[in-house]
This record gives structure tokens, C-alpha cells and sequence, in this order.
């Protein structure tokens, strides 16, 4: 017989919901579960009074409190069955919840049920905006970085991107990730710098927009009616619409001259195989021709001659450095 009264039985110990939002996602564009969490909740709080959610919950009817509980306050406040909603600061509440988590492994408390509730995700690509607002600054207060220039930054970006190809070829995933970072900060510094040309400014959205057009146009079988089903159908969708799009005059035509001097061999043949143009190699005395006819080779042979001759000359380095008795 169970003879426990209404009375007697323990209060519900309620519930605690920790919403979260993103910095990155516009206020007031919160998921549903998060708006019928914030709609039901017996109180709602937040201890930033400037938080930028605010406006737009208030706006939608609900009353938020501006306090900061202890976690002690906090479990009380759902003492009964109610249900405590937390709006987190951009720290995310780590006072609050270390004091929560030290509360409910003392095991003298009747806990709260504890909810993570993020009210809105950060879409792919999201911390490229935290990017461009740290470069933003840093121009802005930095005194070295305040006074570059796109000539005097283009060094590095020759820098980077051969630390890129080191790490690529060297396969280490960590070293990968760092050296892509360095890249992208490159087109971003020089995007930040063209905003304040007084004559043709452009900004990373511009750069951001000209790529996305880029893309789509030269993928018209992705994007649109072509199909192709080979690397190589595409190669010449993307041959073709950018001979269009840039109306040069010699297949030649946009090949950086003052790049690698087998990377341009390699890129001179490659040309003219796909254009499928009769052309012979020059002849002459030297060992200019002769290095000319071994990257046209290997570029036939689907071989890059820089990173052949990379991968030769680090086994010679090793084999110097083994001579000299210096470790690898």
C-alpha cells in the first residue's frame, strides 16, 4: 500500500536549458526547439544586458531578466518543476557550469535536469568571417601590417605558397593545415589592403563573388546543360569558356612568365598538347634546350618536372647530409 501523500512526494528538481548562439549568424534567426524552449521557460536570463539576442526576444514577447545566479541560485530557481532558461555570453557560462557540474558531483543536491541547447549553428566556411574581422583590425592598429603594401606583401605570398607544396609533399597533415592558413591570409591581407585604394577599390566579397562566378561558369556540367564524364571533358569545358572569357589571341596568352623555368616548360607543352597544335621543340646549343625537351617529356608522361627534380634533389640533400654523418 503505498501511503505517500501528495504533499510528501519531492518537488520536481525542474530543468535548466544553456542556450547558445552564434556571433556568426544574424540575431534573432534561432532554431524552433530553441523558441519553444524560450516561450515555455518559467524565466529566462542573461547576464549581458548588451547581448544582441535581446532585442529580438523581447521583441518576440519574452521577458528576459538581466541577472547572473550562482549555480546554487540557479538550482533553486527550478526548485518545483520549473524550467530556468540561460541565454550564454560569448564565454559561454564556464563559472556556471563548472559551479553546476560541482554541484551534481557532490551528490547532496537533488539536480536539475542540465539541457545544451544551441539555438543557432555555424554554417560551413563561418570562421572566414572571424578572419576578415581579425584583419580588419589588425590593419587597422598594427604598425607593421598598417603600412604594407600589395608590392611589398608579394614576397611572402611566393613564400607561402612553396611552404604549401613542402608540406603537400611531405605529407604532414598538421604542417598542411598551418601552411593553407598562411595562403589564405595572403588573399586576405591583400583583399583588406584594396579596399583603400582611393581609385578602384575592391573588397573580399568582391574577390569572394568574381571566384563563385568563375566557378560556375567554367562547370557548365555542374551548373548547367553540358555533361562531361572524364577529367578530361572537363579540362575542356574549362579550356574553352576561359578562351572565351579572356579572347586571347595565342594559346600562350596568361602563362606567368617569371614562374619556375620547368614549371613554365611543362605549361608551354601542355598548351600546345591540348590544343593539339604541331609545334616542335627549338633547337640549340645548352643545357637550356636540353631541360626544355625533359620537361616537355615528362609533362607528356603526366610527370610535374618541379616536383621530380624536387624529389631528386631532397635525396640528394639526404645523401650530403648522411656524407657529413648529420641525422635526417
Amino acid at each position: 500500500m503505498n501511503t505517500t501523500s501528495p504533499e510528501s512526494a519531492p518537488a520536481a528538481p525542474g530543468r535548466i536549458v544553456l542556450l547558445t548562439t552564434s556571433h556568426r549568424v544574424a540575431p534573432g534567426l534561432l532554431s524552433w526547439p530553441a523558441w519553444q524552449a524560450l516561450h515555455d521557460a518559467g524565466r529566462v536570463l542573461c547576464a549581458d544586458g548588451a547581448h544582441p539576442q535581446l532585442p529580438y526576444l523581447r521583441e518576440a514577447g519574452i521577458q528576459v531578466d538581466e541577472a547572473s545566479p550562482t549555480a546554487e541560485e540557479l538550482v533553486e530557481a527550478c526548485a518545483g518543476g520549473h524550467t530556468v532558461v540561460v541565454v550564454a555570453t560569448g564565454e559561454g557560462e564556464p563559472r556556471l557550469t563548472d559551479g553546476l557540474a560541482r554541484l551534481a558531483g557532490s551528490g547532496r543536491v537533488s539536480m536539475p535536469d542540465l539541457e545544451l541547447l544551441p539555438a543557432s549553428y555555424d554554417l560551413p566556411g563561418a570562421r572566414l568571417l572571424d578572419l576578415v574581422q581579425v584583419m580588419d583590425r589588425i590593419r587597422a592598429e598594427c604598425p607593421w601590417s598598417s603600412q604594407q603594401t600589395h608590392k611589398g606583401l608579394a614576397k611572402y605570398g611566393i613564400e607561402e605558397a612553396y611552404e604549401l607544396v613542402e608540406a603537400i609533399e611531405e605529407g604532414d597533415r598538421d604542417e598542411l593545415r598551418e601552411e593553407l592558413g598562411d595562403v589564405l591570409l595572403q588573399v586576405v591581407f591583400h583583399a583588406r589592403i584594396a579596399e583603400e585604394d582611393p581609385d578602384a577599390p575592391f573588397s573580399i566579397d568582391d574577390v569572394a563573388g568574381g571566384i563563385v562566378t568563375k566557378l560556375i561558369h567554367r562547370h557548365p556540367h555542374v551548373f548547367g546543360d553540358e555533361t562531361a564524364t572524364t577529367p578530361e571533358e572537363v579540362k575542356e569545358h574549362w579550356l574553352r569558356t576561359k578562351a572565351i572569357e579572356k579572347q586571347r589571341e595565342s594559346v600562350t596568352d596568361g602563362i606567368p612568365l617569371g614562374q619556375p623555368g620547368l614549371a613554365l616548360a611543362a605549361k608551354l607543352a601542355s598548351r600546345v598538347r591540348t590544343a593539339g597544335l604541331d609545334v616542335a621543340l627549338p633547337t640549340g646549343e645548352g643545357i637550356g634546350y636540353e631541360l626544355l625537351a625533359l620537361a616537355a617529356r615528362a609533362e607528356a608522361d603526366g610527370v610535374d618536372p618541379e616536383a621530380a627534380l624536387r624529389v631528386a634533389a631532397r635525396a640528394y640533400r639526404d645523401a650530403v647530409r648522411a656524407a657529413e654523418g648529420v641525422g635526417a
